[in-house]
């Protein structure tokens, strides 16, 4: 059972840095306030089965398109700020949203806000059930993302992330594409919100907190932005070191400050990213191996 709740924390995880990767990777936004939106999809789910009665496979994909349209105003925000003052901006807005979740009543408060237990088939959904669900949303997860990067919506993206002003004046409309990144990341991380609550049956506005958007920016950073398997990797490596090394649990922060510094010092390509020297030595091996098997 210990293992089923570490892989179901892992795959939480996962999807939190596969939606990261949509603004930060392939649009190239800073956003480290990830945590923030993380944190309105789990109290929206929560809100939604729990004052409102209604089911937790309804309330998943409401409590989506309630973080995304909240995405939207960032979105908007991104048009007007760029690099580090939006990067300040999200670090910002996950404070406040943490701070809106401590001091209001109608979200808990400081006591936290308890969550139904979802059903299936009349019986509570568990661990086991968890798990398969968010493997199933990993799955669609990495299946829109690499639509995203087949299509001229990743291609659009790609634009703003090596020159905006480039873009600009070949007529891409980079305010709508930055928008809809936003939109689509955000989207993504309140689904998992809402899979979270529901899943720990109690939230907590510290559980959201600016830790956590460190956390998922880490992920990302460590095994590669724009690319699929950088955050996948990076979400199994950071996420499982607190298990395997539970002396650090509470110096976790410092850990991932030390891992981002390292990272964008030495490889800012991440662990697997396009341009690393870790991935570029798997592709060598991979095609010696195949040359070998060919002759």
């Amino acid at each position: 059972m210990y293992a089923i709740v570490v892989m179901i924390n892992v795959g939480i995880f996962v999807l939190l840095a596969l939606s990261l990767n949509i603004i930060t990777g392939y649009a190239g936004q800073p956003n480290i306030g990830q945590g923030a939106f993380f944190g309105i999809g789990a109290y929206s789910g929560a809100i939604l089965t729990g004052k409102l009665g209604i089911y937790f496979w309804l309330a998943m994909p409401i409590s989506a398109i309630i973080t995304g349209f909240i995405g939207f105003f960032l979105g908007l925000i991104s048009i007007r700020i760029k690099e580090d003052f939006l990067a300040i901006v999200t670090i910002a807005l996950n404070f406040i949203v943490a701070a809106i979740f401590q001091n209001v009543k109608f979200f808990g408060g400081s006591m936290g806000l308890s969550v139904p237990s979802p059903y299936w088939f009349g019986n509570p959904l568990s661990y086991h059930g968890y798990l398969i669900l968010i493997i199933i949303l990993i799955i669609l997860v990495i299946i829109f993302s690499k639509l995203i990067e087949k299509s001229w919506l990743g291609m659009a993206l790609g634009a703003i992330r090596n020159n905006e002003r480039a873009a600009d004046s070949l007529g891409i409309d980079t305010k709508k594409f930055k928008i809809m990144a936003f939109v689509l990341g955000t989207s993504i991380a309140g689904l998992t919100g809402a899979v979270y609550a529901h899943y720990m049956t109690f939230i907590m506005a510290s559980d959201f907190g600016f830790l956590t958007s460190v956390s998922i920016l880490s992920m990302v950073i460590l095994g590669g932005n724009n690319t699929i398997r950088g955050p996948i990797v990076g979400a199994i490596i950071l996420g499982l070191i607190p298990e395997v090394f539970r002396f650090i649990s509470d110096y976790r922060l410092l850990v991932y400050a030390l891992i981002l510094i390292l990272m964008i010092r030495f490889q800012p390509s991440g662990l697997l990213g396009d341009d690393s020297f870790v991935w570029q030595k798997l592709t060598n091996l991979r095609a010696s191996y195949f040359k070998r098997r060919g002759a």
